[in-house]
């Protein structure tokens, strides 16, 4: 073997060790943030009563433990908020956080007696901001009429990921939805976008286009506009995206022919309405709760979807049962009354009840789906986001 070979092989053996302690050291890096992601945040220096100047900026993470909202009271809405301080928001603009600020286009600075803070009253709830799942823009208004928000409002309808505007009326102590075209004034408003839903994480294109928008309007109408960290909401949406892909199953139930018979949909028909289901648009009957959220649907096999009018002796290769599993509350038991309808269809109409590989679902196979699920709510509730809740509807839509 030549000295060149030689040396090719041991270059060769450098470069393979060099990826993998690189592949190693970015493995580690990647769980540390996804971990972090959920856990309990540092307080918002904008949000805070005292706030002080900081020399360094410090990651913000979400929390999922219901943040106090004063002294005494405790959150009991299930959602998490944050306290928002009116009097301190704009207020003081010597406090150094992670945030880009847009000024008013006055040529004139004004001195610290001549600053006058945002008029709200003492008793103000805070902004209805999900710190886990959301992205935060906030200004201070000082009585700018609703019709201002108009032009930003609907060209941020068309970034592609859910966007609330909130608005804090002057006189005030609840916040309401910002609706342009209403006669209103507000002394504070926050814009968010959500994080994650069912078509992925929010990009960064997308949270660079909506604070281009705000601060277009911001400069134009003189407000005062706080952006959250981009980079930290970057790193969160990605967290939040892998958890929601982890827990994100639908599960499916059949009711089969035995053999190479059919089923008698007429009488699936009649058992779907005796039990309270509905019959949408879509040809699909839904049972659904008392939010007006389904719980289970039913669907036909064949590509005829149910229709109003059921045609005596129609019939169908068989039927199917779904369920949504992070959009359900008390889900196994809503899983054990669709598993015991599936049992009754099949009794009724002289089928089967198979999985979605045609297999028979005896006690155990039944049971181990429920173990499954079992170990999916305990992970959703660890996470903050219980099956069926608020937030749990608007991640997995």
């Amino acid at each position: 073997m030549s000295d060149l070979q030689i040396g090719l092989l041991i270059v060769g053996g450098a470069v393979v060790a060099a990826v993998l302690v690189f592949n190693w050291i970015q493995e580690r890096r990647f769980r540390k943030q996804a971990d972090a992601a959920f856990q309990v945040p540092v307080a918002d220096a904008l949000m805070q009563d005292d706030a002080r100047p900081r020399a360094m900026h410090e990651r913000v993470e979400p929390a999922l433990r219901e943040p106090v909202l004063g002294d005494d009271g405790e959150n009991e809405t299930g959602e998490p908020h944050v306290r928002l301080d009116t009097d301190a928001l704009f207020a003081d603009d010597d406090v150094d956080v992670p945030v880009n600020t847009v000024p008013a286009p006055n040529p004139v600075a004004a001195t610290p007696t001549e600053r006058r803070p945002a008029r709200a009253s003492s008793a103000a709830a805070p902004a209805p901001y999900d710190e886990l799942i959301e992205y935060r823009a906030r200004f201070g208004c000082d009585g700018v009429m609703a019709n201002v928000f108009a032009d930003a409002f609907n060209q941020t309808r068309t970034l592609g990921k859910t966007i609330r505007w909130l608005g804090l009326p002057v006189g005030a102590t609840a916040w309401e939805d910002v609706q342009p075209w209403r006669d209103a004034r507000y002394q504070q408003v926050a814009v968010t976008m959500q994080l994650a839903d069912r078509n992925g994480a929010v990009q960064e294109e997308q949270l660079a286009a909506l604070c281009d928008v705000l601060q277009a309007m911001a400069q134009a109408h003189g407000l005062r506009l706080a952006c959250d960290d981009m980079v930290d909401a970057l790193e969160r949406a990605q967290a939040i995206d892998r958890f929601c892909v982890d827990v994100d199953v639908l599960i499916g139930l059949n009711v089969v022919a035995r053999g190479e018979g059919a089923v008698n949909l007429t009488r699936i028909v009649r058992e779907a309405e005796s039990c309270g289901m509905v019959l949408g648009g879509d040809g699909v009957f839904q049972l659904l709760d008392s939010r007006g959220e389904p719980l289970y649907a039913l669907c036909n096999h064949d590509a005829e979807p149910f229709a109003v009018e059921a045609v005596e002796g129609q019939s169908s290769q068989g039927v199917t049962l779904q369920f949504d599993v992070p959009r359900v509350p008390d889900g196994l038991k809503v899983f054990d009354g669709m598993v015991a309808f599936g049992r009754k269809l099949a009794n009724e109409t002289g089928g089967i009840l198979v999985d979605d590989n045609l297999r028979p679902l005896t006690d155990t196979g039944i049971e181990k789906i429920r173990n499954q699920l079992m170990h999916i709510y305990e992970r959703m509730e660890a996470r903050g986001v219980p099956s069926g809740s608020r937030r749990s509807l608007r991640l997995f839509s």
